[in-house]
């Protein structure tokens, strides 16, 4: 065997431990959450030592990034996915969608939002920039049912939507308090757009 032979197989070693760390975080993540996740239980369950972890991603910083980055890309996929011919339909269809992957993944959804980095080092712009982005799908349906708006207060609106609806489908889902039953939640989701979308003259008041 060669050298280049040698270091392919090095490279393809590397990359399939990196994958089982990730995917080991991820699962325990999801199953127990974020505060239950502890190098060490990924380096044994992986096979390897902590210092293999920390090899490969510098910090376990890495590791819960690279977790929360594949997150927040599994959400804004769905989300993109929601029929856009009707600007009030998606609106819901956003809420909605977002509902079911915050009930199918919470513990990976609060990770995303809980996880503070190590030395108060700050938040990788490029992971704050997807949440952002995620958020900014409430925009496009925004300006066509408001087109008198400007821009900025479509931006602002769109924000404040979307962070509305995170934080009753949060505190409903949050086992801690009074869990609220997914159907009642979903009512609740769809009675809060109704209300905001009849305030801005979108839909007529009943």
């Amino acid at each position: 065997m060669n050298n280049v032979q040698e270091e392919s197989l090095r490279d393809q070693k590397k990359n399939r431990r990196r994958l089982q760390i990730v995917e080991i975080a991820r699962t325990i993540i999801a199953s127990k959450g974020l505060r239950s996740l502890k190098v060490r239980d990924v380096a044994d369950a992986v096979g390897c030592s902590v210092g293999s972890v920390y090899n490969e991603f510098d910090d376990f910083d890495g590791v819960i990034l690279t977790v929360n980055r594949e997150t927040v890309q599994a959400l804004t996929a769905r989300l993109v996915a929601v029929p856009s011919e009707d600007p009030v339909r998606q609106l819901y269809g956003l809420a909605e969608t977002y509902l079911d992957f915050f009930t199918e993944n919470a513990n990976l959804l609060r990770s995303l939002f809980e996880h503070r980095m190590e030395d108060d080092r700050p938040y990788p712009d490029d992971i704050l920039q997807m949440v952002m982005d995620a958020f900014a799908l409430m925009h496009p349906p925004l300006v066509r049912v408001l087109p008198d708006a400007d821009d900025v207060k479509i931006a602002l609106l769109s924000r404040t939507l979307f962070s509305a609806v995170h934080g009753i489908i949060s505190l409903g889902l949050e086992e801690r308090m009074v869990a609220v039953p997914p159907q009642l939640l979903r009512q609740q989701v769809t009675q809060f757009l109704d209300a905001h979308l009849v305030g801005l003259g979108v839909l007529p008041a009943r």
